[in-house]
C-alpha cells in the first residue's frame, strides 16, 4: 500500500484550472482544439472519465508537456481510488 493518504487531484481538473483558465479557453475552443467532442472534454475535467492515452497525447500536443506526465498524474489517482476509496468488506 502507499503512504499517500492524501486523494490525487484529477487530471481534468489539472487541465482545467492550469491550462484552459490561464489561456482564456472555452470548453467549446479547447476541445476544438484537441479535436475532441465538447462532450467529451466536458466529462474529462468534471471528473466523469478518467484519461485516456488518446486524450493524454492531445493534451500534450497542445500544453508541451508529455503525455506520460498527465498519463502518471491518473495512474496516481487510480490506484489511490483502488487502495483508499473503495467500499469497506466489514460486514
Amino acid at each position: 500500500m502507499t503512504t499517500m493518504t492524501r486523494k490525487p487531484t484529477h487530471p481534468g481538473i489539472i487541465f482545467y484550472e492550469d491550462v484552459l483558465k490561464p489561456m482564456h479557453l472555452s470548453v467549446t475552443k479547447a476541445a476544438e482544439l484537441l479535436g475532441v467532442s465538447r462532450n467529451t472534454l466536458s466529462e474529462f475535467i468534471n471528473e466523469k472519465t478518467s484519461l485516456s492515452s488518446d486524450m493524454a497525447l492531445h493534451i500534450s500536443m497542445l500544453t508541451g508537456k508529455s503525455a506520460k506526465s498527465w498519463l502518471d498524474m491518473q495512474k496516481k489517482l487510480s490506484l489511490w481510488t483502488a487502495e483508499y476509496d473503495r467500499p469497506s468488506n466489514e460486514n
